[in-house]
């Protein structure tokens, strides 16, 4: 079986050289050396002076919205996975879709200002598929209306735009680190922040709003293990030669693929590219489904990556806002199996399915 997906595991004596300390010291959890470690790494390699490691993705976004103290309507993509909208209704807001661009799939940037009103708070957008958002236009958008910005970086470690991590833009990035993506600590997400002062809040949010015996805020417990973190400092070193592996998959996807199934746009003026997913677009619903279904025929398993659209779902109807180009996506989309150890033959085989599907 050839599975959309494949965790990347470091090598097992890289594994239990760290975690083998642990069995002296019985310090398993709140904030251990290893999670110290990983978070003073992570900075480096994400060139950020606030980062902070918790215990998933979703609650990395549940802990932005409360960190920025948003209450009210938070403009969002419906073209993301449903962490992204779950953890606004979560925190008791109201997402407002607005529709994507049809390039890149992520929020369009020029429709954002007609959706504000005076209940908006905050925009919540996603770099979709680790493709960057129109960051400058929604940076201006958001100066000019007082909005705060959070950016759901759940794809987006590693990528690179105008040599800076896509997780250093906006208030608040988040990522995900769970076991499917790049780089993962089997489960796990992160924060990035600009200002101090809100990392500081992020801190106490995290970790039940207390420092020993001084209780300073209200707070949950997003903290994560020693356990976790040793997963993430083994496979650090690698992440370079992993986005390399991913590389040369993705390329020979684009050498095998029929011309006419179509992509999103990975080619962005001084962008590089993590290459987290390699997605397709059929003509419709029909042929997306047809080739699905061959492909599983031939024990090959792929992912309608994002489906349905979120202003569809059955908790956002209530409020639904049409988003035609979301649905229409959505409905048409598929993310094709991307992994280190993927060989070129395999590639050619999926491609040879896909072009006798339709």
């Amino acid at each position: 079986m050839i599975n959309v997906t494949q965790t990347y595991l470091p090598p097992l004596d890289d594994y239990v050289s760290k975690i083998a300390p642990l069995w002296d010291s019985k310090w398993i959890t709140n904030n251990g050396q290893l999670v110290q470690q990983l978070e003073s790494r992570l900075k480096e390699f994400c060139q950020s002076e606030n980062f902070l490691f918790c215990s998933n993705g979703t609650i990395a976004l549940q802990l932005a919205l409360k960190a920025l103290e948003i209450t009210g309507e938070v403009i969002t993509t419906p073209f993301s996975y449903v962490a992204t909208t779950n953890a606004i209704i979560w925190e008791n807001c109201k997402p407002v879709f607005v529709d994507i661009d049809p390039i890149t799939f992520c929020i369009d940037a020029s429709k954002i200002e007609d959706a504000i009103s005076s209940k908006t708070q905050a925009i919540m957008a996603t770099h979709v598929y680790g493709l960057p958002c129109d960051v400058e236009k929604i940076e201006l958008v958001a100066l000019k209306h007082g909005l705060k910005v959070i950016y759901d970086g759940a794809h987006a470690f590693g990528g690179m735009y105008k040599d800076k991590s896509l997780l250093n833009y906006g208030d608040i990035s988040t990522c995900s680190f769970h076991a499917t993506k790049i780089f993962h600590t089997v489960e796990g997400g992160g924060i990035v922040s600009k200002d101090r002062q809100v990392s500081e809040r992020l801190s106490l949010l995290r970790s039940f709003g207390h420092v020993g015996d001084d209780y300073l805020s209200i707070g949950i417990n997003g903290k994560n293990s020693e356990f976790h973190a040793a997963m993430g400092l083994a496979i650090l070193p690698s992440i370079h030669a992993i986005i390399a592996a991913r590389k040369q998959i993705f390329k020979y996807y684009e050498s095998y693929l029929p011309s006419d199934v179509k992509r999103p746009s990975f080619i962005i003026k001084d962008f590089q590219y993590n290459y987290a997913y390699h997605p397709v677009i059929f003509e419709n619903e029909q042929a997306l489904l047809k080739a699905r279904t061959a492909l599983l025929t031939n024990n090959i398993s792929s992912r309608r990556y994002f489906y349905p659209s979120l202003n569809q779902l059955p908790h956002t109807r209530a409020s639904r806002m049409i988003c035609p180009i979301s649905e229409d996506i959505s409905s048409r989309i598929l993310c094709l199996p991307l992994y280190p150890g993927l060989n070129e033959e395999e590639v050619q085989g999926i491609c040879k399915i896909i072009t006798s599907s339709h």
